[in-house]
């Protein structure tokens, strides 16, 4: 079985990425390289920016330079011109030509200066300076600065005083050398910056692919488990479902949650509960193939990707590996812990044809297996689909059912076997769904219950059974009457506040706290034993009365019993049932064991005369249920409480 598919396999083991410590394969998620090359790109990038810009700025600093340079040069010019401009002049005036060849031959000394030429005020050359003979004489151009950048020199022309003109000429080749020595150091300078760009982008860009890496574990793996986790399960799914198409073959899926996993981690800590899981995972790994893609994708729900995947007998063989795997206990700091799962089994392309829906039909078959009692398996069938609809739908409308007053009570009697007469009323809960129409209490209650709104509900019935109750008070029709009872669900029991709305209903409602009985589960009450004690204390010292319901079926021990501040038990209907026959012995040991503890005893679900012959030979002191009366209105019990009836020719034995 588990070498069937194993060849059919190998051509999808490069997409898988191995778990480090298990050696169990999963679907690695292409996002990975494709970030990569993306980092990549930005690295080139960055480093094309870098280099224009350092070239950008290495041409700006020649410019610069240049222009430095040109200034510098045009205001050396200036400088001799205006020390040259007077003496020439005046040597002009007197027509002394040598005088002012004299005047000009200094310019020898300044090496920028190549010729100098003195214009008569008639435009004539007069004198002339030049450092080579062989140079010619430049014509007269326009007055102020000119560089001829092609040719390589410079010219000033600046007027005498008095007439005539003065050139000054200047070789460019000092400033290319200038110009030429600043490009050079700017380009090793500029060369030196870009390695260190370089090497800054490469550990930029090491330090962002090692956080690309995390970044991409910690999308893709779950980090308690260190399997795939939900984002890395959609991406697997669709990748085997996409495959399952072009080979028209088939895909698996189970999903698989932890049973009772919530009281590890509420006795034992959450680090008891990630180790727990951690054990889990392990052995799930180790019972599947290693072709089999495993993930954890919430707090204790994993799911297990089979493919191809023949039918559903391949799937359900997986699934009871696994419940097998499971079955073993675990050992955890010190601890001998039992843990059970419950699976749901989908199978591709028959249950649905995309990786919601799958998953969602799966997660439907889970909670049928859950309800069933868990520690099993069930496979996904469409009936299943419809009461998941038909429960939301439920969910949606029982929200809405107090605003639009579809929520009613029904009162059911408890007889006194002894006098035959009423001594208590039980409410409970009605409703009349608009949409759904008439919905019974054992399909509506857990619904109510497990989607928090049994808490609201709960208030609600509180509060008008009081005040019902406080109206027949008032009418007179209560003389005979010990309690009206009210059942309190686990979330109302574990609400902080659920003392201080009782007191507010008694006190709006005005009923005398004697009247009232609340009425607490045996597995309720078992739950949280201290606290759940502490609250009956505290209802027994306002003056409620207290009465453990379905007595029986939550395996309490008599050294918590005794400790109980309670008035009453009631036997659970189950044990009823079987009377006269199985259930004596239980029925009759609840009686004996109540009333050695000072307790009354109220027997729910009598339907026959035996049942109520047996009681009350057994010593049982109330009875309730429809042999005398079924649960009834508000309305048609004001009606028998007004007709005063007795039932002890009901509660008589039969002769």
């Amino acid at each position: 079985m588990e070498q069937k598919h194993g060849g059919a396999r190998q051509d999808d083991t490069g997409r898988r990425m191995k778990r480090q410590g298990t050696g169990h394969n999963m679907m690695a998620s292409p996002a990975l390289p494709s970030a990569k090359m993306r980092g990549d790109r930005v690295a080139r990038f960055n480093l094309l920016a870098a280099t224009a810009l350092l070239m950008c700025t290495s041409v700006l600093l020649v410019l610069f330079q240049l222009y430095t340079l040109r200034g510098a040069l045009e205001r050396t010019l200036e400088i001799h011109a205006a020390m040259l401009a007077s003496p020439v002049a005046e040597a002009m005036r007197r027509g002394d030509r040598l005088g002012v060849e004299q005047l000009l031959a200094p310019l020898a000394a300044a090496p920028a200066i190549d010729q100098a030429l003195a214009y008569s005020p008639y435009g004539q050359p007069f004198a002339r300076f030049a450092r080579s003979g062989s140079d010619s004489v430049q014509a007269a151009s326009a007055y102020g600065m000119h560089v001829a950048w092609r040719d390589g020199h410079a010219s000033l022309l600046a007027r005498l005083p008095g007439g005539g003109a003065l050139l000054l000429r200047a070789g460019l080749a000092p400033l290319y050398g200038s110009l030429i020595q600043s490009a050079a150091w700017t380009a090793l300078v500029s060369l030196f910056a870009f390695c260190v760009a370089v090497l800054m982008v490469h550990r930029t860009r090491r330090a962002a692919q090692q956080a690309e890496n995390h970044l991409h574990y910690l999308a893709h793996v779950d980090s308690v488990t260190e399997l795939p986790n939900r984002h890395e399960f959609n991406e697997a799914m669709a990748y085997a479902l996409a495959r399952a198409d072009r080979q028209d073959s088939s895909v698996g899926l189970l999903l698989l949650d932890l049973d009772n996993f919530k009281i590890v981690n509420d006795t034992l800590g959450h680090h008891c509960g990630d180790h727990l899981l951690k054990l889990v995972a392990r052995r799930l790994v180790s019972v599947l193939r290693t072709t089999d893609v495993i993930c954890r994708i919430g707090g204790d729900e994993f799911v297990v990707i089979v493919e191809p995947a023949d039918d559903a007998s391949e799937m359900v063989c997986v699934a009871r590996k696994i419940l097998a795997v499971l079955a073993e206990p675990f050992a955890l700091d010190g601890h001998q812990l039992h843990v059970s799962a419950s699976i749901g089994v989908s199978l591709y392309p028959f249950d649905a044809r995309d990786v919601a829906t799958l998953t969602r039909n799966a997660d439907t078959a889970m909670y049928h297996a859950k309800h069933q009692g868990k520690n099993r398996y069930a496979v996904f069938k469409a009936d299943m689909e419809l009461r998941a609809q038909r429960r939301l739908r439920m969910e949606a409308n029982l929200r809405r059912a107090l605003q639009d007053g579809e929520l009613y009570l029904h009162y059911q009697p408890q007889i006194d076997l002894r006098s035959g007469r009423i001594v208590g009323v039980e409410a409970l809960l009605r409703w009349n769904c608009r949409e759904m129409g008439a919905m019974s209490p054992a399909e509506f209650i857990p619904v109510a219950e497990e989607s928090g709104v049994i808490v609201e509900l709960g208030r609600w019935v509180l509060h008008t059974a009081c005040r019902q109750a406080a109206t027949w008070c008032k009418a007179g029709l209560l003389d005979s009457l010990e309690h009206v009872a009210v059942n309190l669900s686990a979330s109302q029991v574990r609400e902080p506040g659920l003392m201080d709305d009782i007191r507010a209903i008694l006190h709006e409602t005005q009923l005398p706290r004697g009247l009232l009985e609340l009425e607490i589960t045996e597995g309720v009450m078992m739950d949280d034993v201290p606290a759940n004690l502490e609250l009956m204390r505290r209802l027994q010292e306002t003056g409620i009365h207290l009465s453990i319901d379905d007595f029986g079926t939550g395996y309490s021990s008599m050294s918590y019993l005794k400790r109980l501040p309670i008035d009453q038990l009631k036997i659970d209907r189950s044990f009823v049932h079987d009377l006269p026959g199985e259930g004596e012995a239980i029925v009759t040991a609840i009686i004996a064991m109540a009333h050695s503890l000072k307790l009354k005893v109220v027997a729910e679900g009598v339907e026959t005369m035996q049942q109520v012959e047996f009681l009350r030979r057994a010593g049982c002191d109330n009875v309730q249920g429809f042999y005398f009366a079924r649960p009834m209105t508000a309305a048609q019990l004001t009606a028998l409480l007004l007709e005063r009836r007795d039932w002890s020719s009901r509660t008589a034995l039969a002769v």
